[in-house]
């Protein structure tokens, strides 16, 4: 009895004891819920940023053959669906993170069981992780900052759970998996996976073979630590345990594994920048239009907000030919390195360099002006920088706060000011050029009473001194050349024989167009992007003779004139009074040669050999210059443009007839479209559309056409274009063109012309002063007409490339009326006189026609 009795209480007890567990457990999962119901109405995403999740991904810029071209970026990220993905790496991927991964809706609760049971009651460290694919994926696109405290780490884990059950419901598995795959960050800038198989193997995602796949998979648990460039041993280690992974569930067998486990990684590493592949030049521009045309009001997102053309995922289809992409570079880079080995020939018979050489030319850049440009590259520079950081940054920005004036980096108001306190007279001297108000130089004078400036004079003075050792030593570094694939090589010279090097470098600008759609080809804008970042496409040069069919062209349009009219290579005067010219004194232009022969030329003869003198005939019969600035303004060419002067860029002068006028590759070869496609002129342009990254389109380039030349008028133009090319049988293609050659050999041209490419090509200096000694390799017809003749034979010789050697210019049906053939035309014509005056005067146009160009 005592025995019964001495049981229940105990038995009293354990019930209590029970009935409390169970109590704590009831009170434990109320909590739990509670705690996920609370957790629901906080700041999770919404149903439209589940469905939408905040992704940086990188626009991609299409050829015209549908081949990726390039990207903008900020992250180098290009999503890829999960069909595109290797099997490889999704076997990796479930084996090593996720082995129930299609058993469970986000949270795998058999994982979590054996995380309680062996990490937290055992204290087993390899007992494995319980957060799913899923959980790793919510992780990363909503938790933006993991937290190292422990209960707030909690909290997120609670978050990411709801999260990750929330999205296993928005989305398929395989979805899941993609998402992850591209928005997982593999280092070295591999922003997904197509980048990181592109960067680690320089091969596509769906290219990977189960080694490669592992080696990524692998990543996934810490990219920093299993960093393939840095840590290789431990990532083929990690690389090991994944193949494991994947024996152990039966997706390789033993044999494979223990051979796969033996290899290497055979890592490919490529970096990618912006600058990557083809059309460099081409796209950089391209970013600038497409910035434009994203701050129209009418591309917007949904809400209301730019699209950002590196963070979006835009997708933007242009004209530019890939294929003939490269052939144009390739054959640019040997056509250039010829024109540069000539260059260097050219200049190394003479003691000075570009920046101090004179030939007595009434045109040339008065070398004060060249060593003042020097200066201010050097000042540019970013050695000058890190002195001038060193020696006066501290006090200048005390200057600046004292006195509002604006300090320049090219350190021009300290040279100024510091000067003037050296010699005297300078500050008056710029007031008195106008070079700088008075206002500001009482500015510069306040300076100079400041308790600042002795401190800022002296600094300035130690300044110069090391500023000239460090420019004027020899160091090792790194240069552009010809001389290998990589287009540099590793040299010793001091660096402002670098800077003299560099920018000694001729340039090129070209464009090849078809003249019926309007589309641009091919977009070279300068020898190598990487090391020369001004795009000449777009920067105004001066045109010289590749005006002249414009000329030719209003006067047989809009007088008849043949191309077998004659006309005395003497001089031509233009005198006040003369038709509407406006002009206060005679114009009377000289040939390139300043010689006259005196004898008879026919306009396409003229032509051909660019005479002056026929040009200025022609416009001094057109009596005005609107006729021809007309015609180049229904030719794309705007005539209305002003500078900031207020000068027109294609000036009201008769000058414009032999070329003195500033225009862009672009403007130029887009005018010449005309003559090859019967006069129509079609605006060249290379954006087709836009489209967002769900295909939505944003924009679509539509085709701008006006008629500029009758169609008869522009088929004499055409054969007089052929004649004047002189290309006989070089071609298969029936091809035309115009060369173009400035003074001094500055610019050298050829616009050449076929029935469906217009090639435009520029080849000069960076600055006017960089140029040929003479007109044996300074002219149009030896720096840039034998690229376009190498580039067509290579055009013809590839039977992929879209371009008809078959297709001929158009000729209008019926009769021309205007007699081509000079037997005929002469036969009906009265004998000439001459019309000129033996008595002239020898003036001619200088670069600088106006006085007010930048150089």
């Amino acid at each position: 009895m005592e025995q019964q009795t001495g049981s229940k209480p105990k038995e009293q007890q354990y019930r209590n004891i029970m009935r409390w567990m169970w109590y704590l457990a009831g009170a434990g999962l109320l909590g739990v819920a509670l705690t996920f119901i609370v957790l629901s109405f906080s700041d999770l995403p919404s149903v439209q940023q589940l469905e939408n999740p905040k992704s940086e991904e990188a626009s991609q810029v299409f050829g015209a053959n549908g081949e990726v071209i390039g990207r903008y970026y900020t992250e180098n990220r290009v999503p890829v669906t999960y069909d595109q993905l290797s099997p490889n790496l999704v076997n990796a991927l479930i084996s090593t993170e996720d082995e129930r991964y299609y058993e469970h809706s986000g949270i795998d609760f058999a994982a979590l069981g054996r995380i309680a049971v062996k990490t937290v009651l055992l204290g087993q460290r390899s007992s494995g992780g319980g957060s799913t694919i899923t959980q790793q994926l919510a992780k990363l696109l909503f938790t933006e900052q993991v937290s190292k405290n422990i209960w707030e780490r909690g909290l997120q884990k609670l978050k990411e759970w709801i999260i990750a059950a929330r999205l296993e419901r928005r989305y398929t598995k395989e979805e899941i998996i993609a998402m992850y795959f591209n928005k997982f960050n593999f280092i070295n800038g591999a922003y997904g996976i197509k980048a990181a198989s592109e960067i680690y193997f320089d091969k596509q995602q769906d290219e990977l073979n189960v080694n490669e796949a592992a080696m990524l998979v692998g990543m996934l648990k810490n990219p920093s630590l299993f960093d393939p460039l840095d840590r290789p041993d431990t990532v083929l280690h990690r690389r090991m345990v994944v193949l494991k992974q994947m024996q152990k569930n039966n997706l390789i067998d033993k044999a494979a594994y223990d051979t796969l486990r033996t290899q290497p990684l055979n890592i490919k590493y490529t970096a990618q920048t912006h600058i990557d592949g083809i059309a460099p030049y081409f796209r950089m521009e391209l970013a600038k239009d497409i910035k434009d045309l994203l701050r129209s009001e009418n591309i917007k997102k949904a809400d209301g907000s730019h699209y950002n053309i590196y963070r979006d995922g835009l997708r933007i289809y242009t004209t530019i030919d890939p294929d003939m992409q490269r052939i144009a570079e390739r054959v640019m880079k040997e056509h250039m390195a010829k024109q540069q080995k000539r260059f260097w020939e050219t200049w190394s018979v003479v003691r000075k360099d570009p920046w101090e050489y004179t030939s007595g030319s009434i045109h040339e850049v008065p070398v004060e002006r060249r060593q003042k440009k020097l200066q201010d590259l050097i000042r540019d520079s970013d050695r000058y920088q890190k002195i001038r950081s060193k020696y006066i940054k501290d006090i200048v920005a005390k200057l600046q706060q004292e006195t509002e004036l604006m300090f320049h980096a090219d350190d021009r108001e300290v040279e100024r000011v510091v000067q003037e306190a050296e010699e005297g007279g300078v500050i008056d001297d710029l007031v008195e050029r106008n070079y700088i108000s008075t206002g500001l130089a009482a500015q510069y004078r306040q300076i100079m009473r400041s308790k600042h400036f002795n401190a800022l004079r002296k600094q300035w003075l130690a300044m110069q001194e090391e500023v000239d050792r460090a420019f004027n030593s020899e160091t090792e570094m790194r240069v552009f050349t010809y001389e290998n694939e990589d287009m540099e090589k590793d040299t010793v010279m001091t660096p402002i024989d670098s800077i003299k090097y560099h920018l000694m470098h001729l340039q090129t600008g070209i464009l090849a167009v078809d003249p019926i759609t309007g589309h641009i080809k091919v977009w070279v804008g300068g020898i190598n992007y990487k090391r020369f970042k001004v795009d000449h496409n777009r920067t105004s040069r001066q045109v010289g003779s590749t005006f002249k069919p414009f000329v030719y062209a209003t006067a047989i349009a809009q007088q008849g004139f043949s191309p077998c009219y004659q006309v005395y290579d003497l001089p031509q005067t233009i005198a006040p009074g003369d038709g509407n010219f406006g002009l206060l004194e005679p114009w009377t232009p000289r040939n390139s040669s300043n010689a006259y022969s005196g004898r008879l030329f026919t306009l396409k003869e003229g032509l051909k050999q660019s005479k002056n003198t026929i040009s200025a005939h022609l416009m001094k019969q057109l009596g005005d210059t609107e006729p021809v600035r007309g015609l180049v303004h229904q030719m794309g060419i705007d005539s209305s443009a002003r500078y900031s002067n207020g000068r027109y860029r294609v000036p009201k002068a008769p000058s414009i007839c032999l070329g003195a006028t500033d225009l862009t590759n672009l403007e130029l070869t887009g005018a010449y479209t005309a003559f090859a496609n019967n006069g129509l002129f079609t605006k060249p342009y290379c954006i087709l559309r836009i489209e967002d990254k769900d295909g939505k389109k944003l924009y679509e380039g539509v085709p701008e056409e006006n008629v500029a030349i009758n169609p008869n008028a522009n088929y004499v133009m055409v054969e007089m274009l052929k004649y004047a090319a002189g290309l006989g049988g070089t071609l298969k293609t029936e091809a035309g063109g115009k060369t173009g050659t400035t003074n001094d050999y500055v610019d050298g041209w050829f616009m050449g012309i076929t029935p469906n490419l217009v090639v435009g090509t520029w080849v000069g200096g960076e600055y006017r002063w960089i140029r040929f000694r003479s007109i044996q390799y300074g002219q149009g017809a030896a720096m840039a007409k034998p690229f376009f003749i190498d580039f067509i034979k290579e055009l013809e010789k590839n039977e992929d490339i879209d371009f008809d050697t078959e297709a001929r210019f158009n000729r209008p049906s019926g009769d021309i009326g205007i007699e081509m053939n000079c037997d005929e035309y002469q036969n009906n014509q009265f004998p000439l006189e001459e019309d000129g005056d033996e008595n002239f005067e020898d003036e001619g146009f200088s670069d600088d026609l106006f006085g007010d160009e930048e150089f």
